[in-house]
């Protein structure tokens, strides 16, 4: 899963990114409100964090804008604002949550695999397709009952794979979701990390689609 963090405190925003890869998710952050928009253009994200102090405007500026477009990226939003007032507008301007700073990051982080689970129409973190059995906040996977140890990777691209639910995903797409922007990625990287998990829970798992990439072989229920 990947997360868009958008804080002009460096110092602020190293601590998220570190914060939430240690948590199993894919971050980059940018420090402006412009710098977020072409970084959502270039590149799918499943939530962004964004702080309400920016230096070319208000977070919820950026955030009204995304609304007003139809964007339904889930957003939290960040501020040091902690008046009832504040929080309330931020939600009326498009917020899907709000947190407070100080903050505890393993709240951020459960707070986002909330809004991206709720945006995915389930109630339930654990993921269920064909005999699989995966809980996208620890990685884990069991296979007929028999736990499945995955790597850090190969339980990025299943998430991505299942929460693209029956949706062909081209490798682009994938290593946008697997990979922040500032990491270098193989050209066969995807490539690998498919051929393992295929190894790992059957050949029928993940499907090559012809000129196109890859999708996941078994319906989500």
């Amino acid at each position: 899963m990947r997360i868009l963090v958008v804080e002009d405190d460096e110092l602020i925003a190293r601590g998220i990114v570190s914060g939430l890869r240690a948590h199993g998710f894919t971050a980059d952050t940018v420090g402006t409100a412009s710098a977020a928009e072409l970084a959502l253009a270039q590149a799918h994200c499943d939530a962004m964090v964004l702080d309400r102090g920016l230096p070319d405007g208000d977070g919820l500026s950026l955030l009204v804008r995304l609304r007003r477009r139809g964007d339904t990226l889930p957003v939290l939003l960040l501020t040091a604002r902690d008046a009832v007032e504040d929080r309330i507008h931020g939600l009326q301007g498009g917020a899907d949550d709000y947190l407070v700073k100080p903050f505890d990051l393993g709240e951020l982080a459960a707070r986002l695999r909330a809004l991206i689970r709720r945006a995915g129409g389930r109630g339930s973190n654990l993921v269920e397709a064909g005999p699989l059995r995966f809980d996208p906040s620890s990685g884990e996977a069991w296979l007929a009952g028999d736990p499945v140890e995955l790597s850090r990777r190969e339980a990025a691209l299943l998430g991505c794979l299942l929460q693209a639910d029956g949706r062909s995903l081209s490798t682009e797409q994938i290593k946008d979701s697997m990979y922040g922007l500032d990491q270098e990625v193989g050209s066969n990287a995807v490539n690998v990390h498919v051929h393992n998990l295929r190894r790992k829970l059957g050949a029928g798992a993940i499907e090559t689609v012809r000129g196109i990439g890859y999708r996941f072989g078994w319906a989500r229920r």
